[in-house]
Parts: structure tokens; C-alpha cells; sequence
């Protein structure tokens, strides 16, 4: 199991590392019961503080993704609990709105938006299929 983080980017680095274990998970990488690295392998394979390791995987566990069993580690989730909030929603609404405004003043036209989204959800669902 490989994470990856750009210390360049804008996001967090907690955001970075809780976005990579949701794809991991959503295209099939990481299967129900897997055990991920301790915070400390995690923060030290990856150079970053604990701290940082830690604050993602409190909320993950929040949200649900990953379990804690003391004294045996941290697991992926038996069962992923796909529910969202109304705030939730909001968000990603937002988010979205966002690339669509920049992709429209960068030129892409609606069509191949639609492709690139359905190209990812494919490639997403395509990896789950796999395995």
C-alpha cells in the first residue's frame, strides 16, 4: 500500500491522505478488513508529522471508513456507510459548481466535462469489478 502526498499542493496534508484512502477504497485497492499502517509507520514512511496522520484517520473513522481496534490496529471498514449530510451535499454541490466555472472559462466545453466524469466513475467502478 502506497500514499503519495504533494507537499506543493494547496490541500492539507490530512485532506491529501484521507482523498487517497477513499479512492484506494472506492476503486477496490483497499478491501473491507484490510489493516492500514499505524500512524507511526504511516508518518514515517510518508516524512510528515504524526499529528497529521492521526488528525486523517480520526476523520475517517468519523465518517466511517476505517475502524480503530485497540491493540490490533487500524482496519478498513466491514461495511462502508454511504450517507451523506445536507451540509455534505452543499460541499461537493459547491465543489463542483467551481470546476464547472473554471473549465467553462478555460474553455472546455460541457461535453467533455461529462466525459472526463464519466471516464473517472468508470475507471472507479471498473477497478471494483476487477477484483
Amino acid at each position: 500500500m502506497y500514499f503519495q502526498i504533494n507537499p506543493k499542493n494547496n490541500t492539507p496534508l490530512y485532506e491529501q491522505l484521507i482523498h487517497q484512502v477513499k479512492e484506494m477504497y472506492a476503486k477496490g485497492l483497499l478491501k473491507p478488513n484490510e489493516k492500514l499502517p499505524s500512524v507511526r509507520e504511516l508518518s514515517s514512511q510518508m516524512v510528515i508529522n504524526p499529528n497529521t496522520v492521526s488528525k486523517a484517520y480520526q476523520e475517517l473513522e468519523r465518517q466511517g471508513v476505517i475502524t480503530t481496534v485497540r491493540g490490533k490496529g487500524t482496519f478498513v471498514s466491514e461495511e462502508l456507510i454511504q450517507s451523506h449530510t445536507p451540509q455534505q451535499e452543499e460541499n461537493l454541490k459547491q465543489s463542483f459548481k467551481q470546476v464547472i466555472i473554471d473549465s467553462y472559462y478555460a474553455g472546455f466545453s460541457k461535453q467533455e466535462l461529462l466525459r472526463w466524469f464519466n471516464d473517472v466513475y468508470e475507471e472507479m467502478e471498473g477497478e471494483n469489478d476487477e477484483s
